[in-house]
């Protein structure tokens, strides 16, 4: 199956490619209340003994969304109409620099995919509004999305 990563070796089973997503959230959520760098926190936390293993696909996600952070981030503020990065809840934010790392900067996933599973991860994690708003900001990144990875 396409959207499993191999078995840990610490693991009974793969890790899917939702869960690995939802990890990456919440590394960039917790980076950000912790006003840290998500790389440096990851790197502390892979290979811990006592942390649960970290996927590479999660490890692939909060790389490049840091890597990629200032684009994206330009990218949201002009298509969150009538929001700022500030005002945003602090979850929604993480799962929006997701979406959009995922729909530009990951060839093997879909627009549509990453957009579900944004919202996905926004009703499981955010507030009763924010599956709404964040399918809004990435539907409007979307209609432009082969434009914009023209030009990245």
């Amino acid at each position: 199956m396409a959207d499993k990563l191999p078995p840990h070796p610490n693991r009974g089973g793969a890790i899917s490619r939702r869960q690995a997503r939802r990890r990456a959230v919440e590394m960039l959520y917790e980076a950000a209340q912790r006003s840290a760098d998500p790389v440096t926190l990851l790197a502390d936390r892979v290979g811990a003994v006592e942390v649960d293993p970290i996927a590479d696909y999660t490890i692939t996600v909060v790389e490049g969304v840091t890597a990629q952070r200032e684009r994206i981030d330009e990218l949201l503020a002009e298509h969150s109409q009538g929001w700022t990065l500030e005002r945003m809840p602090p979850v929604d934010l993480a799962v929006l620099r997701v979406g959009v790392y995922e729909m530009l900067w990951s060839a093997d996933v879909p627009d549509a995919v990453a957009i579900d599973e944004a919202v996905g991860l926004a009703k499981e994690l955010s507030t009763d509004d924010s599956p709404r708003f964040i399918n809004g900001v990435l539907g409007r990144i979307g209609t432009i999305a082969d434009r914009l990875r023209a030009v990245l």
